[in-house]
């Protein structure tokens, strides 16, 4: 028999048809598989976390079959609480897959401390944006004789006189003691 003839023979088209029969339960079973595994259909919703507590947290995740995932804490917000959610992903809202990780970031305990630079013997110009690049506050300014005017002749924190190497929060204020222009008294 030549190969034409096997083309057009009856048992070539009845190894076609049963061939694509065949694809078809296999196509069928398989979507019918997986649609019970991968539950096709069910979600959960996902809670809104910020400013709740991790105990909170990891009540409504664990109500709602999901995992969460802390990540870095990030910098400190002082519009939520101590070691609160301020950052969730997926968003509140969301449907997703029950067991899906739920990533959060945390509130630290405080602002993070940073070294205070050593301005004495800089101008207050050049001082007080110095300090607000750091994110500190220059509080209250007082002067004392000294030559050099507007000159830094000191720093303290909260009545301490602040030292080179000394750390302090973020948003921490500090008080300059300023050269007024005038001749020290002997």
């Amino acid at each position: 028999m030549s190969f034409v003839k096997f083309l057009i023979s009856k048992t070539f088209f009845k190894q076609v048809a049963l061939a694509i029969v065949a694809v078809v339960v296999l196509c069928f079973l398989m979507l019918w598989w997986l649609k019970g595994y991968t539950n096709h259909g069910d979600f959960e919703t996902v809670p809104d976390l910020k400013g709740k507590s991790i105990s909170v947290v990891q009540m409504e995740l664990d109500d709602n079959n999901l995992v969460m995932q802390i990540q870095d804490s990030a910098n400190f917000n002082p519009d939520y609480p101590k070691f609160s959610v301020i950052e969730q992903d997926p968003a509140a809202g969301a449907q997703v897959k029950e067991n899906r990780k739920i990533y959060l970031t945390l509130n630290p305990s405080g602002y993070r401390k940073i070294e205070v630079p050593d301005l004495r013997e800089r101008t207050f110009r050049q001082a007080k944006p110095n300090l607000e690049a750091l994110e500190f506050r220059v509080g209250k300014i007082t002067y004392e004789d000294n030559i050099g005017k507007d000159l830094v002749l000191k720093m303290y924190h909260k009545g301490k006189l602040l030292q080179r190497g000394d750390k302090l929060s973020k948003t921490s204020v500090i008080d300059l003691v300023l050269g007024n222009g005038k001749r020290p008294r002997n």
